[in-house]
């Protein structure tokens, strides 16, 4: 029998793996689908990790290191301040509705939003002090780490009941949560600008991740993303050096 007219198995085509493989899909796709949550909680918990070493460095008399961090304290507290905005306005309304049984969960969030944002405005004005007299950043400091222990439960509490609840809960074609839901909200409340927001939020976010969620973004935000992210690598690296990610 001519040799083209013997059956050929179909070429073998390795499959494409997650380089994160280790991780549970399904957890991942989640945290995926709700960037706009996930990302801002990511990089919540980076910076009040890393914000309170800074201070603990800042020399006497160093003004540009401590007008510089205390700009990026500004901006966190600006992020946390319009990402409760979003969850009490936006998010949490449609979850009372179609899940009513996360309903007093809901409340004590929303209650601890409010007992969450006073605490970042003590500890703001903490950060001020600290930022122009170097002897008092240790006692700042400590404080940092502990208003971030706080957060951390809360945190926490969101991710593993509500993650789960909103998946089920919300079309997989669904804006609600996701990051260019985000930008967009940012945007109507003159919130952070979409370059300052996406570079701190994906500031140490692996290269496959930071594609994936561009793909979901505008044009003009995948075109501009390299330039805001050399920028914002520029800016940020004299606060607690370059990023080894």
């Amino acid at each position: 029998m001519p040799s083209h007219l013997l059956p050929v198995k179909p070429p073998h085509v390795p499959a494409q793996t997650d380089p994160r493989h280790e991780q549970d899909t399904d957890d991942t796709d989640t945290r995926l689908r709700f960037a706009g949550l996930t990302l801002v909680h990511a990089a919540l918990r980076r910076d009040l990790r890393r914000l309170p070493d800074a201070l603990r460095l800042l020399q006497p008399g160093d003004e540009t290191q401590g007008q510089a961090l205390q700009r990026h304290w500004d901006f966190l507290t600006a992020m946390l301040t319009c990402h409760h905005e979003q969850q009490d306005t936006r998010l949490w309304p449609l979850l009372r509705r179609f899940a009513p049984e996360l309903r007093l969960l809901l409340n004590w969030l929303e209650d601890d939003h409010h007992n969450l944002d006073h605490s970042f405005t003590r500890v703001t004005t903490l950060v001020r002090i600290a930022t122009r007299d170097a002897g008092s950043t240790w006692p700042v400091a400590y404080a940092i780490e502990d208003l971030a222990a706080r957060l951390e439960t809360h945190l926490r509490i969101e991710e593993r009941q509500l993650l789960p609840r909103m998946a089920k809960v919300f079309a997989e074609t669904s804006r609600v949560g996701t990051l260019p839901e985000l930008l967009d909200l940012l945007r109507a409340a003159n919130g952070p600008g979409t370059a300052d927001a996406m570079t701190w939020l994906l500031d140490g976010v692996d290269e496959w991740t930071i594609q994936r969620l561009l793909a979901d973004c505008d044009d003009t935000t995948a075109r501009h993303w390299p330039h805001w992210r050399a920028t914002y690598e520029r800016c940020t690296n004299p606060l607690w050096g370059p990023s080894t990610d």
